[in-house]
């Protein structure tokens, strides 16, 4: 494609390929389905994991768009992704990530009621329908669907499944006509003598859609004026729809209403911009479906602090949309409208700008000696010509965007490092010292992208009138206002907004330590699923997680906690506080829903007191596009790493492992052994206790070469103690390092312009006698317990047996990916869970093979201990310079007085 003008033919023919007449597969098995006449074998499915490829003729050499007829079975629940190759070749870097969307609705827009009368929020779920779509990019970067280049005669297209599987009918070249402009359409309304429609409003709720692209679309609570349709002073109404949820591109929402009769009507809604100041959010606007002219592709809505209420249509005029009686739907699309080249523009100089700091720093280090010259203007000869460059496409972007209308204070990021590198350009010898704040600038540009890309709208309702028609006011009065806000003042004595269904004697009492989206989630699975099937009531409070101990203790505590972090069941066990839950004749049945290592923690004197919920591992995360400029083959065992680390610290780079944690550690959390001291002692056969936990191992064979092995990576190599993993890894600073597998939520989010630039692995590891590389690592997670002061045991043992199965773990892990998106998908323990959760199939793949050398760390009495004094021992040699096995043995001395003093306090036996 990068040979083409934009004058390359597009021919008006159209050229249809069916599914079922692909040529060949790869890696996957595709079977004969069923197309939407319900024909047998006119479709063909693909599976989740594997290449289909279609051959076919195409009679004119041009660009075409590509249209598919798609069907989404049943999967995951995520969008469909797919990599497409023509002959054999990717046309352009977007065609890595195709993707098919799924279709989603309110189960019912009749929203059910707690117990104390708030509104739920609805369920979520699937239109199973066939769709057409013309390929486009999904992130809204390009606004006009992809143009694929062919040459006359015979080719090949492959579709290669990254997630989920598909039923196409067939696909198409073909090339889509470009909507008319507004006048035309109303010149075409003149000529047929359309009239205006009676005057006969019809409002649609926002909060009643019809069909979304997404389930996280989802009507919400707003009390910011009284005005907002339905109200209540001190209850929960799902009363507008969309805001923050509805705000990135491609997100749909569509509505239906009924025509009263043919004509003309116009749209107005009532909708509230209160996100992006001095600027618009911007949205497409489709009737059943299609565009209805030019301008209706770029809506825009204006901000304010207040509702507005606003009727479609340019500075001139309304726009009128031609109805024939009957159902009709109104769809907005979010699009970036104009923007989209400035979110290129942008993402192409952070790209560029993060190349640039790297090479710098391969001759100047993350912290330049300040009294040297580095002659980077001789050394890095285009250093100035980049800097140029990039200076003047920002200011060029800063002035596009003021003079779309956007304000100046959407443009200061923008103009502080357009004005840095215009400096630095002028004055290269400055550039050592200021290395570090144009570091900080450029991610500061890539913040700045992320929320500029972000175009959130909410609606209360939209009305759909005869031209002309007058409308209401967005807004209530000073009065009505004021006497809202008394009640509201009021009532705030008599709400708990804590407490998830009333109160009752015969209900089991659950504490949950979180947050009020899975509160709100799990008080809706409970409801729909375990109350309604056991007849068990369940009263749900959300508390801190501090709360708990004290409750307990003064007897007021519930009968279930969940969430509770790993070392906290063995702590409440000790003071014989919680229910052994191996005490129950099917604790094996359940157990066996977990892997081994899962239940390591909860373990005490013989007996499990918790069942675990979530459970986290270290994996090896890696820029892709880095590591192939550097020729660097990803390292398998640690000794690969060790001749990796000088290639990269020649070029001033640096490998990412965990050490010192204790910077992360909350007040009220116990800081646990580093995750890579962990990794090192299980590789080497260690372990943490022995003696039936009575003592720290960490002073055998196995503990002081671990201890050895992990600080001589800081010693000698000279790793940072501390990492700030996510931004150096964005930047390419940190182009390989060791992190917790949910880090992957946080780089899909945070960072999507390096989308297909990463990739993780399982760590590195050490050679076995049997040629196996071992690549053992510890987890961490959260549990949930039982209290001993529960009244009705076996009733909150079918509550934990309830949460802890796999629906309820499935359906709990997708509806939070709903509510949050991506960065909230639920490292559940439940290996059945785990394995419905929407992950791409080769990212899964990669994640249980990690899996297969998890173990879990024992929890012991005065086991808190063990983490701070590791931490300390490790500052003693990485900055003091102390001899690993002294210091490690010094420190191992007071965990040992800490487990003793502890193991007394509650009549355990010990070893003096």
């Amino acid at each position: 494609m990068s040979g083409l003008t934009a004058s390359a033919e597009r021919p008006g023919i159209e050229v249809r390929v069916e599914g079922e007449s692909y040529t060949r597969v790869e890696g996957m098995d595709a079977a004969a389905a069923e197309d939407e006449e319900g024909r047998p074998g006119a479709a063909v499915w693909t599976d989740e994991t594997g290449t289909v490829t279609w051959e076919f003729d195409v009679p004119q050499t041009g660009l075409y768009n590509l249209q598919f007829k798609y069907f989404v079975p049943e999967g995951k629940e995520s969008d469909v992704e797919r990599e497409l190759r023509i002959d054999g070749e990717l046309p352009f870097a977007e065609a890595r990530s195709i993707v098919f969307h799924r279709v989603w609705k309110n189960e019912t827009n009749a929203f059910e009621r707690d117990e104390q009368g708030n509104d739920l929020m609805p369920a979520q779920v699937e239109v199973r329908m066939w769709q057409e779509t013309v390929l486009k990019d999904t992130t809204g970067y390009y606004t006009e669907p992809y143009l694929f280049y062919f040459t006359e005669g015979k080719h090949a297209l492959s579709l290669t499944s990254v997630k989920e599987p598909l039923t196409i009918d067939y696909f198409e070249l073909l090339n889509v006509p470009e909507e008319p402009a507004y006048a035309e359409v109303k010149a075409e309304y003149e000529a047929k003598g359309y009239r205006n429609a009676g005057s006969v409003p019809i409002k649609i709720q926002g909060e009643h859609t019809a069909r979304k692209s997404s389930p996280t679309l989802l009507p919400y609570n707003d009390r910011s004026d009284p005005a907002v349709e339905p109200f209540h002073v001190s209850k929960v109404r799902n009363n507008a729809m969309g805001g923050w949820g509805w705000r990135l591109p491609g997100q749909r929402i569509e509505w239906k209403f009924e025509a009263p009769e043919d004509g003309l009507y116009t749209i107005a809604l009532k909708f509230r911009q209160n996100y992006l100041r001095g600027g618009y959010a911007v949205r497409s606007l489709t009737i059943d479906g299609k565009l209805p002219f030019r301008e209706a592709g770029r809506i825009a809505f204006p901000y304010s602090s207040d509702w507005q209420m606003g009727v479609l249509g340019s500075d001139e005029e309304p726009y009128r949309f031609y109805l024939t009686k009957g159902t009709h739907t109104i769809g907005l699309e979010t699009t970036l409208g104009d923007m989209a080249a400035v979110i290129r523009a942008i993402e192409t100089t952070i790209l560029n700008l993060n190349a640039m700091y790297r090479e710098i720093i391969s001759y100047t280090g993350t912290v330049p000696d300040s009294f040297r010259d580095y002659q980077l203007d001789r050394r890095i000869p285009h250093m100035i010509d980049v800097f140029r460059r990039e200076s003047a496409n920002l200011y060029a972007v800063a002035d596009l965007i003021e003079g779309a209308g956007d304000g100046t204070d959407r443009t200061a990021t923008i103009k502080s490092l357009a004005y840095q590198l215009k400096d630095m350009a002028e004055r290269p010898d400055t550039v050592p010292s200021r290395i570090d704040r144009f570091k900080t600038n450029v991610g500061g540009l890539g913040d700045w992208l992320n929320s500029f890309k972000e175009q959130p709208l909410a609606i209360d309702y939209l009305l759909v009138t005869s031209p002309g028609a007058k409308l209401p006011q967005p807004e209530s009065s000073f009065f009505r206002s004021a006497a809202s806000g008394v009640r509201s003042f009021l009532a705030s004595f008599t709400e708990d907004y804590d407490e998830y269904g009333a109160e009752d004697d015969q209900a089991i009492s659950v504490w949950l330590t979180t947050a009020r989206d899975q509160a709100q989630v799990l008080k809706r699975l409970i409801d729909d699923s375990f109350t309604k099937e056991t007849g068990i009531k369940v009263s749900l409070k959300l508390v801190n997680p501090d709360v708990v101990l004290s409750a307990t203790i003064a007897g007021k505590g519930p009968d279930i906690a969940l969430q509770l972090s790993n070392e906290q069941p063995v702590n409440y066990a000790t003071r014989n506080a919680l229910q052994p839950l191996s005490d129950f004749p099917d604790f094996a049945e359940v157990a066996a829903r977990f892997h081994d290592s899962a239940l390591v923690p909860y373990e005490f004197g013989g007996r499990y007191y918790a069942l675990p919920e979530q459970q986290t591992f270290p994996v090896m995360f890696y820029r892709k596009d880095i590591m192939d400029e550097l020729k660097l083959e990803i390292p398998q065992t640690w000794d690969d790493v060790y001749e990796m680390i000088p290639t990269l610290q020649k070029q001033n780079l640096i490998f990412g492992l965990p050490g010192s944690e204790s910077a992360t550690q909350t007040p009220s959390s116990t800081l646990m052994p580093s995750s890579a001291l962990t990794m090192m002692l299980y590789q080497r056969d260690g372990t943490l206790y022995t003696d039936n936990g009575m003592k720290s191992n960490l002073d055998s064979k196995a503990g002081i070469e671990a201890f050895t092995a992990w600080t001589d990576l800081f010693v000698s190599y000279k790793l940072p103690i501390q990492i700030d993993f996510a931004n150096r890894f964005r930047t390419g600073e940190m182009p390989i390092g060791i992190a917790d597998y949910t880090m992957y939520n946080m780089l899909s989010v945070f960072a999507p312009e390096l989308k297909g630039l990463w990739e993780f692995v399982p760590v590195p590891g050490m050679p076995a006698e049997n040629g196996q590389i071992r690549r053992d690592v510890g987890s961490n997670g959260t549990g949930a317990v039982m209290f001993k002061s529960a009244k009705d045991k076996e009733a909150a043992w079918s509550f934990l047996k309830w949460w802890t199965s796999k629906e309820t773990q499935l359906a709990f892990g997708r509806q939070m990916e709903i509510r949050l998106g991506t960065s909230a998908r639920y490292p559940t323990a439940n290996l059945e869970a785990l394995s419905l959760l929407p992950w791409p199939s080769q990212d899964y793949r990669r994640l249980m093979e990690q899996f297969e050398w998890v173990h879990g760390n024992p929890e012991v009495p005065g086991g808190y201990m063990t983490g701070r004094h590791v931490d300390n021992a490790f500052r003693k040699v990485v900055v003091q310079g102390d001899d690993p096995r002294e210091a490690m043995e010094y420190y191992v001395r007071y965990m040992n007085e800490e487990i003793t003093l502890k193991r007394k306090e509650f009549n355990l036996p010990y070893e003096e």
